[in-house]
């Protein structure tokens, strides 16, 4: 993922992070609000994945128009978060990142 963010002099404006919940790893953009207070933040879903433990895979989701996550129809489960990371930040099918 780090080839997919942006330089270190922009990042204040725009930015990737994650964050690990329970068993889920989602992948978010950060920026400023528009018309807000200065220190403000909104996050943008770009992806996520859940490990499903009885079968060892982590499903792999992206978020629609209705703001709802969907199954990641080209590549559904992979085997690692590392294989996760790479799924998203090539974005072949241009699902995460439009």
């Amino acid at each position: 993922m780090q080839r997919r963010r942006p330089p270190a002099h922009i990042r204040p404006s725009v930015d990737l992070a994650f964050r690990i919940t329970g068993q889920s790893v989602e992948i978010f953009e950060i920026r400023p609000v528009w018309q807000g207070p200065v220190n403000e933040k909104h996050e943008s879903p770009v992806a996520k994945a859940t490990y499903v433990r009885s079968r060892g895979v982590w499903r792999v989701f992206w978020q629609r128009r209705d703001l709802k996550w969907h199954s990641y129809d080209p590549t559904p489960e992979v085997k690692s978060v590392e294989e996760f990371a790479s799924l998203v930040g090539e974005d072949a099918h241009t699902c995460f990142f439009g």
